[in-house]
């Protein structure tokens, strides 16, 4: 399979690539950020989303999407990174909408997924509950009463857009010890669900994300997506989806940081030249091109495997996330190196950058995560 996009592909590309340079300028986010917004994103550009049809890129058709694949999903969200665009589309868009598709009934996909779609509901993952991520390690529980219904009780952290989200998608415990896949069953929370707590928290990248506790809160058993302690497979399709989707942010962010960084080399005088004539910049640029380059094909590979549904795809996936995080971070750190001092100030962007980038290197994994998943994947 060709590692680069085709015709329509790269068309899509140029629409995004339009329409987000207009509509969200990173001035934007320091607008957010300075404003300390509550909902965290704008509304606007949300809406903007629907129209151009972003939201509905993951649901299929009959359901009002447009049926794409997450290649078309990837270029979404490296066009995100390079505005460093702050909206649902990752959770909602992607996780939630994977998780739906693949888990749930046909009532309850002919429910969500038209909203979905049309951006008119906000759904999140609510999976993690240490300051790692570690999918296995679920201790949160839900009961099963005599009246057919679910007694939900733990606590969820890192919940993207948690406080504003209009469903949690809630991995919780039905069966089984901590740290073994069965048993894992997922519910659809409404957030206003009485018992629900939901704290909002700010992250160093401007974004949002929430602390969600559950107490007693009572689930009714059509929320319950699929069967009771099978949602595993759901869980970690849902959760590759978001993790290839990352990465494509990831490498948007990292090569816009990398266009910056060549344009300042060949702006910034010192010593009465170009600081792009010295070589041993010139040797740190080309070591970075040559890096995203790599990025690019794995993260494009992961992409292209998940939409042929191969059974190697969470191994691309693990490849893709741990390159493109590890590759962002050193693209982000060599332009504060190259920008000198000032690269860390809010005259540039830079530092915007580098704190979005450290999140999503959290965000579903990191690269010792994934490098981890993919040896144990291998046998050692």
């Amino acid at each position: 399979m060709p590692l680069y996009l085709n015709e329509e592909q790269r068309m899509l590309r140029d629409s995004v690539r339009d329409f987000l340079s207009e509509q969200a300028p990173i001035s934007q986010l320091r607008a957010l950020r300075d404003a300390d917004d509550d909902t965290g994103f704008s509304r606007k550009l949300w809406t903007g989303f629907a129209e151009m049809g972003f939201t509905g890129m993951l649901v299929p058709e009959a359901q009002g999407g447009l049926g794409l694949g997450h290649v078309e999903a990837g270029v979404v969200m490296e066009r995100i990174g390079h505005q460093l665009a702050a909206s649902p589309m990752l959770v909602s868009s992607v996780v939630a909408v994977t998780a739906l598709r693949h888990g749930a009934s046909a009532a309850q996909q002919a429910e969500w997924l038209p909203l979905l779609a049309r951006g008119e509901r906000i759904v999140t993952l609510a999976v993690d509950e240490h300051a790692k991520h570690r999918p296995l390690q679920i201790s949160t529980h839900a009961e099963l009463c005599a009246d057919g219904q679910w007694l939900l009780n733990g606590a969820k952290t890192f919940v993207p857009d948690g406080h504003v989200a209009d469903a949690l998608l809630v991995a919780a415990r039905t069966a089984g010890a901590v740290g073994a896949s069965a048993g894992i069953s997922l519910f659809l929370v409404d957030r206003q669900a009485s018992g629900v707590s939901v704290e909002r928290t700010v992250q160093v990248d401007s974004h949002n994300s929430a602390r969600v506790t559950f107490d007693q809160v009572q689930v009714n058993a059509s929320r319950l997506i699929g069967d009771a302690g099978e949602a595993w497979p759901t869980l970690a399709a849902a959760l590759n989806a978001g993790r290839a989707a990352a990465s494509a942010e990831l490498l948007g962010l990292a090569d816009e940081v990398f266009e910056r960084t060549v344009q300042y080399l060949k702006e910034r005088r010192q010593f009465g030249k170009l600081i792009g004539e010295f070589q041993a910049l010139q040797h740190r640029a080309a070591h970075l091109f040559a890096e995203l380059e790599i990025t690019r094909a794995a993260v494009l590979h992961a992409q292209q495997q998940l939409d042929a549904k191969s059974a190697d795809a969470g191994d691309a996936v693990a490849v893709a996330k741990a390159r493109a995080g590890r590759s962002a971070t050193l693209a982000v750190q060599e332009a504060v190196q190259m920008h000198g001092g000032m690269g860390m100030t809010d005259v540039f962007d830079i530092g915007l950058f580098m704190k979005r980038a450290r999140v999503l290197e959290e965000l579903f994994g990191d690269a010792n995560h994934h490098l981890d998943r993919r040896a144990l994947h291998h046998g050692y």
